[in-house]
């Protein structure tokens, strides 16, 4: 298998560990290293419901021979497990014929450690399956399973309806349908295991025994940790997802789109070793023998973490878009069926400010379809209908600013106007009548003034 030779022994021990974690067993990880400078893999497997070790000795040469299989059988039964165990050896080359024998004699008598042989044509085969790059001993993500981008027991823009609820002056009958498109953004849940003990001559010092579990968006680029509404929403629905190619999602979406995962299962694991040995690095403080206080910055190995499972899936990005006369309005949410976490809310939010959220009040006005904040959302003096401060057509009429959906609206109210009498002319500035009779008397002298009468 020559695409693999310039894998180091240690190296294709790595790989081959990546490799049965996708093919689906259970707390892979490696084992001490050995006397012989090889690293065994253990890892688990449930069959009818029983649980079972396997032990895995990882051989990067041309030929493995019969010793081999003899030694590992050995050290199968010597391997603390309470339950079944069996064996498996893995090469990039071939093995002997003695060593295929010795294997099948011990599945034929029934033996307790049975060993399953793995050989480089194998490896082929199994590269085919989970996307192994042979040319690089990477593996590529290869994942056809999503979190669903829809709640099917409600329409598709049931969501943007909802969201414009809250607005004032609009109906769910009166909005457009909105332009649906969803991009399946892939993520990784990573679950990695950390053990590290810090020893000095007074004893422990420090002790690390902690399970991590994180989300990390695998789009092109370095990998970024989820926040965690957005974490909480795979884990709380991992388990309810549909096939990606199954579905189709043409049909209730107006545009879709699949993003590649950015890196190799390999380059996952090594991130979150990084991550965790950065983490986990403290320094703390100690007397020793001499009484004397120390300091010791303890730094858990690469060794000490162990990468349990990344398991891929995607993660469906919807966002709707509407249009309203002279605006569009976004609104954009990871879904996962019925359950949403927001990511852009154009909804709530004024057109003319920086005013947004859903704890303020807004207002739609019907002239040109903006979304407007208390500040910038006036009553049109013509029809007594919301107009936002955008589009209003105003001018001043008894000391005060009126507002008109259109030039057409303020010339007819520019009529009524100057058929009004004084008193009535002086009722469009409440603020002015409420200040008294001299305010309201001195309001119609000016009024006489202007109109040349004094």
């Amino acid at each position: 298998m020559a695409v693999l030779d310039d894998l180091s022994g240690f190296e294709f021990e790595d790989l081959m560990e990546d490799v049965f974690r996708t093919l689906g067993y259970e707390n892979v990880r490696q084992a001490e290293k050995t006397a012989d400078e090889g690293r065994d893999v253990l890892m688990e497997d449930v069959v009818d419901g029983t649980r079972r070790a396997i032990v895995v000795e990882c051989k990067h040469t041309d030929t493995v021979g019969r010793p081999v299989v003899q030694k590992l059988h050995s050290a199968i039964s010597t391997f603390e497990f309470d339950g079944p165990k069996r064996g498996m050896v893995v090469t990039t080359g071939r093995f002997t014929g003695p060593a295929n024998e010795y294997a099948e004699r011990l599945q034929q008598n029934g033996d307790p450690y049975p060993i399953e042989l793995i050989d480089g044509q194998d490896l082929r085969e199994i590269a085919d399956e989970i996307g192994l790059d042979l040319y690089n001993g990477r593996i590529e993500i290869l994942c056809d399973e999503t979190l669903r981008p829809y709640d099917p027991a409600a329409d598709i823009d049931t969501p943007v309806r909802v969201a414009f609820l809250d607005i004032e002056n609009i109906q769910s009958a009166d909005l457009p349908v909105p332009h649906s498109q969803v991009t399946f953004r892939p993520v990784v849940s990573i679950t990695a295991d950390t053990d590290a003990v810090f020893e000095t001559s007074v004893g422990v010092i420090h002790r690390i025994d902690d399970r991590s579990r994180c989300v990390v968006h695998a789009e092109r680029g370095q990998p970024e940790i989820a926040s965690d509404d957005v974490a909480a929403l795979v884990a709380e629905n991992r388990h309810v997802t549909v096939d990606l190619e199954s579905d189709d999602f043409d049909r209730p979406f107006d545009a879709v789109d699949e993003r590649r995962f950015g890196q190799t299962q390999t380059e996952y694991k090594e991130w979150a070793v990084d991550r965790l040995q950065d983490f986990h690095t403290t320094t703390v403080t100690y007397t020793g023998d001499n009484n004397v206080t120390y300091t010791k910055t303890c730094e858990p190995n690469r060794s000490d973490i162990s990468v349990q499972s990344i398991e891929p899936v995607y993660l469906p990005d919807v966002r709707h878009t509407t249009e309203l006369h002279d605006y569009t309005y976004s609104y954009e949410y990871y879904a996962a069926g019925p359950s949403r976490v927001a990511l852009e809310d154009g909804i709530h939010r004024c057109v003319h400010c920086d005013t947004s959220g859903t704890d303020e009040t807004y207002t739609f006005c019907p002239n040109c379809g903006a979304i407007a904040c208390p500040s910038h959302t006036k009553t049109e003096r013509l029809e007594g209908e919301p107009v936002c401060t955008g589009c209003a057509i105003t001018e001043r009429f008894a000391l005060k600013t009126k507002y008109f959906y259109d030039e057409a609206n303020l010339e007819t109210f520019r009529e009524e106007y100057a058929a009004m009498p004084p008193h009535q002319k002086a009722m469009e500035n409440k603020l002015l009548v409420g200040g008294g009779v001299v305010a309201a008397l001195l309001f119609v002298v000016s009024l006489l003034i202007i109109g040349g009468v004094i």
